[in-house]
């Protein structure tokens, strides 16, 4: 097991090992105390840094430590441990104490601070390649992994998101939807040492607000939907669309060239008036105003077919993808990819062979004689999104495994239970990453949402209630496992240990198939 306050260490040695071969520049203090809005300083300024590092337990001789204050807890605390272990400089909003043994700048904003060092640092990568960055609460993985597949084998092409980074000749796991600005940074250089010419990312709200991706040069912006989430750390929808708004308006630092913007969800109606003139706006949709514009849909168990009217013209689309909503992830991708100046018969064939992204409506197959897909939806949106397309192609019952994530917004948990039971025949309510939150509080907030008690089971145990929809099931009928989607872990009590929903159902069904008594039933 590992503690909480380690996870984000642990999930990101991938990236740590990787310092050697982005290290080899070297910034005197004296140009990091130009290139910030410094507010004083305390020492010799005419030392070299080799390491940008925020976190005291990654710290190595030659580090330059940014001391951030962050939700949990504050980077001050930690300046001593970052000087045991080798620090030659701190940058910190707190004044210099009196009595110092190493460099100390004091500026402004610290956050803006990494953001201006890191790509100081790095050679600014970002100006090096064709950077595309796609927003939104729902998609942005399978948006960013589609793009790729559709776009990736003419030019090497980076991936930067939930499930892993992709730099060109090596995948390593995803330690950030949107990493901190200097591994950011590091990782846009990887990507372009290793021959990439573009990099695909998702950016998130909390990667906006916190300056991850301040004065990061983006080609291209898309802004894919907003619905309730994450609004523990928003102040309302106001302040979410805000900073949405912010990265696709470029008012993290560099206004993206071209912007596209899907016009069938109200806030992206409404933030393609706002835009700035001087970008090149696209919109999709089923809209009248759309550029890249859908017509005649027809969602089927395992394809959807429509018609799309393009600046070029109209095609006829086929996609192994199901769902509305996956219609206008397609969307997005198309127009990137044409965008970025791939004709669109060659996106349609490749379109053909893509097998989905993991975690997202995944299919599970053992030999059983039901469906059961795994999906990461975590909000009341991306559920009923899945669930109303499933239900429309089950013959049977449609069942589903769900739970609410701890320390996080309460107000989406009643609506998760009330999606739960517009959609499914039965649900089993269980643990979704807990972390320091009680279950039992955690299901209260959850009971609210219930108006047919009948139809809803609370089950602690996650493995357990997995294996209740299992054993349930039965001819033609659909599982749905949702919420964890791709991830591989629990958090419970700031501890995380190994779970996975795909492996855990596979084993489970794999059991239930060996049963004699089952497969003669079958």
């Amino acid at each position: 097991m590992v503690s909480d306050s380690n996870t984000l260490l642990h999930q990101s040695d991938a990236l740590a090992h990787l310092t050697r071969e982005t290290s080899s520049s070297e910034l005197m203090l004296s140009e990091i105390a130009n290139c910030t809005d410094c507010i004083t300083t305390f020492g010799c300024l005419n030392i070299s840094v080799s390491h940008i590092c925020i976190d005291s337990r990654k710290v190595v001789p030659g580090s330059l430590f940014f001391a951030i204050g962050g939700c949990l807890t504050n980077g001050n605390f930690y300046i001593e441990e970052a000087i045991d272990h080798g620090a030659v400089c701190v940058i910190s909003e707190s004044p210099p104490p009196s009595h110092s043994p190493i460099s100390y700048i004091q500026v402004a904003d610290v956050r803006q601070a990494l953001a201006e060092v890191s790509l100081l640092f790095y050679g600014k990568p970002d100006q090096d390649l064709s950077l595309i960055g796609i927003t939104g609460t729902n998609g942005k993985t399978t948006v960013t992994m589609l793009t790729k597949h559709l776009i990736g084998d003419c030019e090497r092409t980076s991936l930067l998101g939930t499930v892993h980074y992709d730099l060109g000749t090596r995948i390593i796991p995803s330690a950030r939807t949107t990493p901190e600005v200097h591994d950011l940074c590091r990782l846009l250089s990887l990507a372009k040492a290793n021959g990439c010419n573009r990099a695909i990312m998702e950016v998130s709200s909390h990667g906006v607000r916190q300056k991850r991706i301040h004065g990061i040069s983006f080609d291209t912006a898309v802004f894919l939907n907003l619905t309730p989430e994450h609004l523990d750390y928003h102040d309302g929808m106001e302040d979410y669309y805000s900073a949405k708004r912010s990265f696709m308006a470029g008012e993290h630092g560099v206004t993206p060239s071209q912007a596209i913007v899907n016009l069938d969800d109200p806030y992206g109606k409404r933030l393609f008036s706002e835009l700035p003139q001087n970008i090149k706006k696209i919109g999709i949709g089923e809209d009248s105003e759309a550029h890249f514009r859908v017509r005649h849909i027809n969602c089927g168990p395992i394809e959807s077919t429509f018609e799309l009217e393009y600046p070029e013209g109209v095609v006829s689309v086929r996609s192994p993808l199901i769902g509305r909503f996956n219609i206008q992830n397609l969307l997005a991708s198309l127009a990137v990819g044409w965008l970025e100046g791939q004709s669109m018969d060659r996106m349609l064939d490749r379109l053909e062979n893509f097998e989905g992204s993991p975690g997202r409506l995944e299919s599970l197959h053992e030999g059983q004689p039901f469906n059961v897909f795994v999906d990461y939806a975590h909000t009341s949106d991306a559920l009923k999104n899945i669930l109303s397309v499933l239900k429309e192609v089950t013959d049977g019952r449609l069942l589903l495994v769900f739970g609410c994530g701890g320390d996080r917004d309460q107000n989406k948990r009643p609506e998760m239970t009330r999606a739960a039971q517009e959609y499914c025949d039965f649900a089993w309510a269980t643990a979704d990453n807990p972390r320091s939150e009680p279950l039992d509080s955690i299901f209260s907030d959850m009971k609210a949402g219930i108006n047919r008690p009948d139809r809803i089971q609370f089950v602690k145990d996650r493995r357990r209630a997995i294996g209740f929809a299992l054993e349930r099931a039965g001819p033609n009928d659909c599982v749905v496992i949702a919420g964890k989607g791709h991830e591989a872990f629990q958090e419970f009590n700031r501890t995380v240990v190994p779970f996975d929903d795909r492996r855990v159902a596979r084993e489970l069904l794999k059991i239930r198939l060996a049963s004699a008594g089952e497969l003669a039933r079958w």
